[in-house]
C-alpha cells in the first residue's frame, strides 16, 4: 500500500470495521501509530475496544461518545448530546490530521454521521485536505453518499453473498 491514501470501506454487510482494523495491525505491526475513531456505536465496552487498548502505544483506540447504547437507540435527547460528542471526535480527528500525530486514522463509522446528518460532506472534505500527505485514512460506514467518493483513492463495497446469522 503506498503512502497517503484514502481507503473507505461501506456496505450494509458486516466487515468494514474488520477490515479497517486489519490495515491498522498491518501498520502498527510495522512499529508505525494507528489511531482509531469510533462513532455511532455507544462507548459500551466490547471485545474489540478491549483488545485495541492492549495495544497502545502503536494502536489507539477513542470514543468520545458517552451514552451506552447504539445512536438509533437513543431518545432524542441524548441523540442531540452524542451530536456534540461525535463533533468534538471529528474535531480531534482534524487535531490528529493537522499535527500528524499518527500514520494512520481509521474513522469507524464516520460515514453514518454524515447519514444522520450530523456532519456535513463538507466536513469530511476539510478532513481530508487537513492530513499530511503520508497519512493513511481510513473511513467505514453503512452508506456513501457520492459526494465523498471523489475524496477516496480506493473504495470497497463490503456485501454479504450468505448470511446464516
Amino acid at each position: 500500500m503506498s503512502t497517503g491514501h484514502v481507503q473507505i470501506y461501506y456496505g450494509a454487510g458486516r466487515g468494514k470495521t474488520n477490515a479497517a482494523l486489519g490495515n491498522a495491525l498491518r501498520t502498527a505491526g510495522k512499529g508505525k501509530s494507528v489511531y482509531v475513531v469510533q462513532f455511532l456505536k455507544g462507548k459500551g465496552e466490547d471485545d474489540i475496544k478491549k483488545y485495541c487498548n492492549r495495544l497502545e502505544p502503536e494502536l489507539k483506540f477513542f470514543c468520545f461518545e458517552r451514552a451506552e447504547g447504539y445512536y438509533d437507540e437513543l431518545s432524542a435527547e441524548e441523540q442531540e448530546e452524542e451530536k456534540i460528542n461525535m463533533k468534538n471526535g471529528l474535531n480531534f480527528a482534524k487535531k490528529v490530521l493537522v499535527t500528524g500525530e499518527c500514520d494512520m486514522l481509521i474513522l469507524d463509522e464516520v460515514l453514518g454521521l454524515v447519514d444522520n446528518q450530523i456532519v456535513s460532506v463538507e466536513d469530511l472534505k476539510n478532513l481530508v485536505q487537513a492530513k499530511e500527505d503520508e497519512v493513511e485514512l481510513i473511513f467505514t460506514g453503512r452508506v456513501l453518499d457520492d459526494a465523498i467518493r471523489p475524496l477516496a483513492d480506493e473504495i470497497y463495497n463490503i456485501v454479504a453473498e450468505k448470511c446464516n446469522g
